[in-house]
């Protein structure tokens, strides 16, 4: 959060939303796990969401809020979620994020209004909407659509050079920040030197305007915001390329969003501007200040589109400020490769809904060139980083194979009546979440899947040491009476048991456990010859940690299949637990 803060304020390009996203999604993770004990802030009431399906959406409406916080577009926070950070969605999950963001709006609301009156510095400006372009109706015809698609055509090549150059970059800046604490400081010491000489010398090469005749506004502007700065110019004249650096980020953007300023920017200035936001939007990114990557992409993204609003001139009726629009519009969709969210977001922060129909066209356009180059910034950095990612539907290669082509082995198991020592030793060579349980005779008649048993729960289920002398299969009433529903809650990160905490004497090694009470007796199950493709779509969609593959011929040895990170394709690297059991 600090961090944050200071970035933006200290004049580096890079916007607040990213850091925002992370934020919302770690206060959303820390009410997962419980509270914190370090600092004191454990509710009981909060376990009841210590399980995968209710952290995962806790955090997507984290991420929802923040980016509804940022942008203060409540509905364009769920999109966002629904987009992006979510890979299983479903109604309740929309609900919940819808009302995670109608309370940010709420609050957001509240504090505008105590803070209008200049109590909180520029916070209290613009209200709800940030950059509202709605005072008269835009008018635009057939001819217009040519514009739009060259914006669009730009917008892809734009963002999928960016995204390129990007990736390049951080690929050296994460040689130099594994270096230590050191090179990151001198890193960041080195692009803020760049960034203030940039924002500093640059305004020089502008030459100095008059003030327009009836300007509304003051001119030149005094104070911190305004779009007539008077950087080294005489009286009555401003300087344009320094009323767009030596601004905020925010008010930049206002001033290449607002209509009727055709001859506000010289040409010279804008591409001056461009060049450098461009350039310093992609040196920013990956150094050791909270960043995001909205700001600048909207900045050099109406930047453009103004420059081609300002060359087209009369032959349009669109005005400049909407060009622009369309110009930040375009560059989101070439480098987000987002759609609907990035419309939503655009149309509430300048509730300009009469725009709606060209801004989805120029959305689809410069995400569909984009995607001829390369894929979207968010999806190259998951990749950079080796992030254990799984790919929204299945790669061709996938399709000629079967689940139990994949395996890998041996598989290890364990009975439903099974010896400590056992269930010790597989613990301890292996890293496994997970393990299936199978009955064999003289237990069952022939050997049957019984289910799946975590890892988590075996540790809770011996650190209660109810143990058996015989393999002799019990009821289960032991557990109930031992153990309740949040000693089996997920634990928080690192906060788990682990088998190196557990000792046990020789005695109780040999003695055996029941693992019926805490097995999942309906795990997802699926055929070995289940299609590759179809089996990861579903692990997938459904957001499962574990998938049992059953043979369809009885009475074949079990086989193990689990990721493997040197044989294994990429794409199931993910498969973090993926059985075949052949009984």
């Amino acid at each position: 959060i600090f961090g944050s803060i200071l970035g933006v304020s200290g004049g580096f390009v890079l916007g607040k939303e990213g850091p925002m996203v992370h934020t919302g999604a770690c206060i959303a993770n820390l009410l997962g796990q419980g509270g914190s004990r370090k600092y004191h802030l454990t509710w009981n009431w909060l376990k009841y969401f210590k399980n995968d399906r209710d952290r995962r959406d806790l955090i997507t409406c984290g991420a929802a809020a923040g980016v509804a916080a940022a942008f203060r577009a409540p509905v364009g926070g769920v999109l966002f979620a629904l987009e992006e950070a979510a890979s299983w969605w479903r109604s309740a999950l929309l609900w919940r994020t819808f009302f995670t963001t109608a309370v940010v709006a709420v609050v957001l609301r509240a504090l505008i209004e105590f803070c209008r009156k200049g109590k909180c510095g520029l916070f209290g400006q613009g209200g709800l909407i940030m950059f509202d372009l709605s005072s008269n109706v835009p008018s635009y015809g057939t001819q217009d659509l040519i514009a739009i698609i060259i914006l669009g055509v730009i917008g892809g090549v734009f963002g999928g050079l960016f995204n390129f150059l990007l990736d390049r970059i951080l690929r050296v800046y994460s040689i130099i920040n594994e270096r230590g604490a050191p090179s990151k400081i001198l890193l960041t010491i080195t692009i803020s030197i760049i960034t203030s000489a940039c924002s500093y010398g640059l305004p020089w090469l502008a030459a100095c305007s008059p003030c327009p005749v009836g300007s509304m506004e003051e001119c030149p502007t005094i104070g911190r915001s305004g779009n007539f700065k008077s950087f080294q110019c005489p009286p009555g004249h401003y300087n344009g390329l320094a009323s767009l650096f030596f601004n905020t980020n925010d008010d930049a953007i206002r001033n290449l969003f607002s209509r009727g300023t055709e001859n506000e920017f010289h040409m010279s200035s804008l591409f001056v501007f461009f060049i450098a936001i461009y350039c310093l939007g992609l040196v920013t990114y990956g150094i050791a200040v909270p960043s995001g990557l909205f700001i600048p992409v909207i900045l050099a993204g109406a930047t453009y589109g103004r420059i081609v609003g300002t060359l087209l001139g009369p032959m349009s009726d669109i005005d400049p400020g909407l060009f622009a629009l369309l110009g930040a519009a375009s560059f989101l969709g070439g480098t987000m490769r987002m759609t609907v969210s990035v419309c939503v977001i655009l149309l509430e922060l300048t509730n300009e809904l009469h725009m709606l129909p060209l801004v989805m066209l120029v959305l689809l356009i410069s995400k569909t060139i984009a995607d001829c180059f390369n894929k979207g910034v968010y999806d190259q950095i998951v990749v950079m980083k080796g992030l254990p990612f799984m790919e929204a539907h299945a790669e061709p290669y996938m399709r000629h194979l079967v689940a139990s082509d994949v395996v890998s082995g041996p598989l290890i198991s364990f009975s439903g009546v099974e010896k400590v020592g056992n269930i010790v030793h597989a613990l301890r060579i292996t890293g496994h979440n997970g393990f299936p349980v199978v009955d064999e005779p003289p237990v069952s008649e022939a050997p049957e899947l019984v289910g799946l048993v975590l890892r988590s729960h075996v540790l809770v289920l011996l650190s209660g040491r109810n143990f058996m002398k015989e393999k002799v299969k019990t009821s289960g009433s032991f557990v109930l009476r031992r153990f309740g529903a949040f000693d089996f809650a997920k634990p928080g990160s690192g906060k788990g048991m682990k088998i190196e905490d557990l000792d046990f004497t020789e005695e109780e090694m040999e003695m055996y456990v029941d693992l019926h009470p805490i097995t999942n007796t309906s795990p997802y199950t699926v055929v070995e010859t289940m299609s590759l493709a179809k089996a990861a779509v579903l692990f997938r969609a459904l957001g499962l940690r574990h998938l049992l593959v059953v043979p369809k011929t009885p009475g074949v040895r079990p086989l193990y299949l689990h990721n493997n990170i040197h044989t294994c394709p990429r794409s199931l690297n993910i498969l973090l637990h993926f059985f075949v059991c052949q009984l």
